[in-house]
C-alpha cells in the first residue's frame, strides 16, 4: 500500500540524514554469497546505499569456493587447531579464487545493478601490508610453541593505506577488496576477511563496520542481544558465553571501535536485504555493537 511504503521511507529519512557522507565498511561472506538471490539482494543494498549518499567499502571472503578448488586440484589442506595451514600451492589457489573470480563476481553484481564497483586486493597500491600469523600452542609440559600456519597473515599496526580507497571515491567507485595482503618481501598472505574488514573500517574511521554472517547476532542464552557496549561484550567473553566462532568476529569489532569506529554490526545476512534493514530500520537484524560516542 502506499501508506505503508511512506511509513518506510519516512523510518529511513532521519538514519539517511545521520549516514549521509560516512563510510561503511561491510564484510560479504557466508550464506548471502553463496545464494545468488541474496547475492543479488546484497548488490542492490549496496547501489542504494551509495545513491543516498553513503560510501560503502566491501571486503569479501570466498572459503567454500577455495576449498572447492583445492578440492579439485587434490591439494591436500592441513588444519592446526582448526586453523587451516595455507602453503606456497595453497596460497596460489587462495589468491587465484578470492582476487580473480570471486571479486569479479561481485564486482560484477554490483555494475549490473547501477553501481561503480572497482575490485582489488590488499596488494594494490600497497592498500595492506601484513606479517606471518603464528597460533600458540600448549605442549604437555604446560609450556607453550608457536606454530607456524605459512602463508596466513595478520594485519600490521597501521598496515593500511586509504590513499587508493580514497582516490576511488572521489571518483564515485565502490572499493571491493579481496583479503589478500602482502608482507615485507612482496609475498601474498592470506588474511580473515573479518581481520581485513576491522583493519579497513579503523583506517578510514568509518562510520560503521558491519559483518554479514550465518547466524542472527550474537546470542546470550539463546536471545540475540544488540545495543551493546565494549565493556558489556568483554564480560561476555570473561564469562564465556561468547566463544568459538563468534569470538574472532567481536574481536574484530572491539579492535575497530577502539581506532575510532563509531558502531559495529554482526548481522544474519540469510535475511533478504539484511544491510537495509540494519542500518534504516529502528529493529534491525542482528547485534549492534557501538561505544556511544561522536
Amino acid at each position: 500500500m502506499p501508506e505503508q511504503r511512506v511509513k518506510v521511507l519516512l523510518e529511513a529519512l532521519p538514519y539517511i540524514r545521520n549516514f549521509f557522507g560516512k563510510t561503511v565498511v561491510i564484510k560479504f561472506g557466508g550464506a548471502a554469497m553463496k545464494d545468488h538471490e541474496l547475492s543479488q539482494d546484497f548488490a542492490k543494498d549496496v547501489v542504494l546505499l551509495q545513491y543516498v549518499g553513503i560510501r560503502p567499502v566491501i571486503v569479501h571472503g570466498g572459503g567454500p569456493q577455495i576449498n572447492q578448488l583445492l578440492d579439485d586440484l587434490k591439494i591436500q589442506s592441513h588444519f592446526v587447531d582448526g586453523h587451516r595451514v595455507t602453503d606456497d600451492a595453497a596460497m596460489e589457489v587462495v589468491e587465484m579464487v578470492l582476487a580473480g573470480r570471486v571479486n569479479k563476481e561481485i564486482v560484477n553484481l554490483i555494475n549490473h545493478e547501477g553501481g561503480k564497483a572497482v575490485g582489488l586486493t590488499g596488494k594494490d597500491g600497497i592498500l595492506a601490508k601484513g606479517s606471518l600469523y603464528k597460533i600458540k600452542k600448549e605442549k604437555p609440559d604446560g609450556s607453550y610453541e608457536e606454530i607456524s600456519l605459512g602463508r596466513v597473515g595478520q594485519i600490521d599496526s597501521d598496515g593500511i593505506n586509504p590513499t587508493i580507497l580514497n582516490a576511488l571515491y572521489e571518483k564515485g567507485y565502490i572499493p571491493v577488496i579481496a583479503p589478500v595482503a602482502t608482507d615485507n618481501e612482496g609475498k601474498s598472505l592470506n588474511i580473515n576477511a573479518d581481520t581485513m574488514a576491522g583493519a579497513v573500517a579503523a583506517s578510514l574511521n568509518a562510520e560503521k563496520l558491519i559483518l554479514l554472517t550465518d547466524t542472527p547476532g550474537v546470542k546470550i542464552q539463546d536471545q540475540t542481544v544488540t545495543g551493546l557496549n565494549p565493556e558489556e561484550v568483554k564480560k561476555y567473553i570473561a564469562s564465556k558465553e561468547i566463544s568459538g566462532g563468534m569470538l574472532p568476529k567481536v574481536n574484530c569489532c572491539l579492535n575497530a571501535l577502539s581506532e575510532g569506529t563509531h558502531s559495529a554490526h554482526i548481522i544474519d545476512g540469510r535475511v533478504p536485504h539484511a544491510l537495509l534493514l540494519e542500518i534504516f530500520t529502528d529493529a534491525g537484524v542482528g547485534t549492534l555493537i557501538t561505544t556511544g560516542e561522536k
